[in-house]
């Protein structure tokens, strides 16, 4: 393994400081996992246009305000180790434990998901970012993955540029909201939007510089004023001041169909933080004594906080001391914890590591976040529920069902890579036929020629799908049998209608259906008869050359339907089953119906006669038989 110098080591450790401030880590480790870094990319090119390993540095700046643990900094460093097979997650694990392999399986799995080839709705996609793992980092270091990427966008083909920039208005940036990271959604944004919208980018600025010059810069001079009112009243406050972001400003002019931005009514912004809720309502009537408040402009979310966690008093005040008389100035009110929450969102325990914080809190956290979006969308379970992702060697997410096995997995890539099914490698380990895939996994199929699939797998496939496709297989191999088979029981069903028993050409399947068949059709159909799948009688109906057979028969059923009609009106003593006629000399049949007696005559039938009738009390007592109406 590369030795790695104090030089290179601090070089890193800088990239995390904060305000100066280096973190207290295990810098052995550090080491290791810089050192495997190293050895692992080389000179490998990124396809933001630099080295793997500059990349995967970048990545640690960006995560860096979010104050990340060992664990993640050592998952960044490696958060390409799995590309090309360079090692495996069971190396992985041996070398840095089962958090790192973890956090490095998931991030690998979810650099994938993009809107490529996409089969799902896109917000299927932002929830399966959010549920493949329940833990944050995964999510954090992925969106600063992003991030990383974005802040090199200009080195980037402008084909794949754009590409990534519209992942990241519509994936990325929006998980970001979902989680509260607000620090994040605003980069992502800022960098993709001029990319995506140039021109609308264009327009946009050009207004924001016409209305500037037109009401002057004035929020610095607004919030300075502000900073005097508060401490001229013994307050505490940290008066922050900021411009809309570009990308929201163009989503809310479509949003309310407004073609300038002069209608917004939240273009500038003050921010006044303090430190308790109580203080929080306190400045909130200040500032309405101060300036003149607009109806309907007033939301408070400290009583009512948002889906993600987001909380702040927002109102919007016009004659602010400091402000043009006609200029529109939103003012969010929050305490500190507010503050930081909604710039690190659901991070923001963990980033600041506060004594209760723990893994489970996290995972609480992530999952509640989950169950308020699924409340909003009116569902109450997510479409991921019971769904795991995998990886091909080349990086293709596969969807499965939770339990699948590598052997469903292949029949899911391609029924003829399911056939060839040999062993199977996940993460670079030869697995079981029988192991249950989990998020993450990188799966490789290793074939065999000729293909020689067993029965036995039938209960090694988790999916309904794969068993169909190894079942049409097995029953293939068997087709000369099945075919034979089908032919002989087609040619019994012929000799009881005194036909032609089946020639060398299959004659009679020729047209089925009105079509002509080739003769792998005909014998496809008598396949089917020998599986069991049809019946021979079954055909009858559809071929041609059958045709006059069938409306013979037809019309045979309805002689015999309505004899058999006659026959059920009249119940036999016993209950024998006898052939029944009425009798002409007295039409018992005819109305109105009385008593009756039968009488059998000498070709086994039931003459029914009237009870009255003189031919039935002249026939031998021997040869009558009880017969009533049924």
């Amino acid at each position: 393994m590369t030795l790695v110098t104090t030089a290179e080591l601090t070089a890193v450790l800088s990239r995390l400081a904060i305000n100066g401030e280096v973190p207290a880590l295990d810098e052995r480790r550090l080491m290791r996992a810089l050192s495997l870094a190293q050895d692992l990319y080389g000179q490998r090119m990124h396809h933001s246009g630099v080295r793997v390993l500059d990349h995967a540095l970048v990545t640690l700046e960006a995560l860096a305000p979010f104050h990340p643990d060992e664990e993640s900094v050592i998952a960044v460093l490696l958060h390409h180790a799995l590309d090309n097979g360079a090692i495996t997650l069971t190396r992985l694990q041996e070398e840095f434990g089962p958090a790192v392999r973890a956090l490095v399986s998931n991030v690998h799995l979810l650099s994938h998901v993009t809107l490529r080839a996409r089969r799902s709705r896109i917000e299927d996609l932002r929830i399966m970012l959010l549920s493949v793992s329940d833990d944050v980092r995964t999510v954090l270091i992925t969106l600063c993955d992003r991030a990383a990427i974005l802040r090199m966008i200009d080195d980037i083909p402008e084909e794949e540029r754009r590409t990534v920039c519209q992942d990241v208005l519509q994936l990325f940036a929006p998980v970001a909201a979902r989680l509260g990271i607000y620090a994040l959604k605003h980069e992502l944004e800022n960098h993709a939007f001029p990319v995506m919208y140039p021109l609308d980018g264009e327009r946009i600025a050009e207004q924001i510089r016409q209305f500037d010059e037109e009401k002057g810069r004035f929020l610095p001079q607004a919030a300075e004023e502000l900073r005097g009112f508060f401490r001229a009243r013994d307050m505490d406050a940290e008066i922050e001041w900021r411009s809309k972001e570009i990308y929201s400003i163009f989503l809310k002019m479509q949003e309310k169909a407004i073609t300038h931005i002069r209608d917004l009514f939240d273009l500038y912004a003050l921010r006044v933080i303090v430190e308790s809720e109580a203080e929080c309502y306190q400045v909130l009537g200040l500032l309405h004594q101060l300036g003149r408040p607009v109806a309907h402009r007033f939301k408070d979310y400290i009583a009512f906080p948002k889906p993600n966690g987001y909380q702040s008093l927002h109102t919007t005040i016009l004659q602010l001391p400091g402000t043009p008389s006609d200029a529109f100035v939103e003012v969010q009110i929050r305490t500190r914890n507010m503050h930081r929450e909604s710039q690190y969102g659901i991070a923001a325990h963990w980033a600041y590591k506060e004594g209760v914080t723990t893994e489970a809190m996290h995972n609480a956290q992530l999952k509640k976040m989950l169950l308020s979006h699924e409340s909003v969308a009116g569902t109450n379970t997510h479409p991921y529920a019971d769904h795991i992702f995998v990886l091909t060697p080349k990086g293709e997410i596969v969807e499965l069902p939770e339990g699948a096995t590598p052997l469903d997995f292949a029949f899911t890539v391609h029924t003829d890579l399911g056939l060839a099914f040999s062993a199977a490698r996940v993460n670079g380990s030869i697995v079981p036929l029988s192991y249950n895939l989990e998020n993450g996994d990188v799966v490789e199929i290793q074939k065999q020629s000729p293909p020689r699939p067993s029965t036995r797998w039938m209960q090694m496939l988790k999916m309904a799908s794969s068993r169909a496709k190894l079942k049409r297989y097995l029953a293939a191999l068997d087709r000369p049998r099945l075919v034979d088979h089908g032919r002989q029981l087609l040619n019994e069903e012929l000799r009881k209608h005194h036909l032609s028993p089946l020639d060398t050409a299959l004659t009679i399947l020729k047209v089925c259906d009105g079509e002509v068949l080739s003769m792998q059709q005909r014998e496809d159909l008598l396949m089917k008869v020998g599986q069991g799948a049809e019946k021979p009688s079954s055909f009858f109906h559809r071929l041609e050359a059958l045709h006059g057979v069938v409306v013979e028969e037809e019309q045979r059923k309805q002689r015999t339907g309505r004899l058999q009609r006659k026959d059920n009106a009249i119940v036999v003593e016993g209950s024998v089953p006898m052939p029944t006629r009425y009798a002409k000399c007295c039409a018992p049949e005819a109305e109105p119906r009385g008593k009756i007696g039968g009488v059998i005559n000498r070709m086994g039938t039931v003459m029914v006669h009237r009870d009255k009738c003189k031919m039935y009390r002249q026939s031998s007592s021997e040869r009558r038989i009880g017969v009533k109406w049924r």
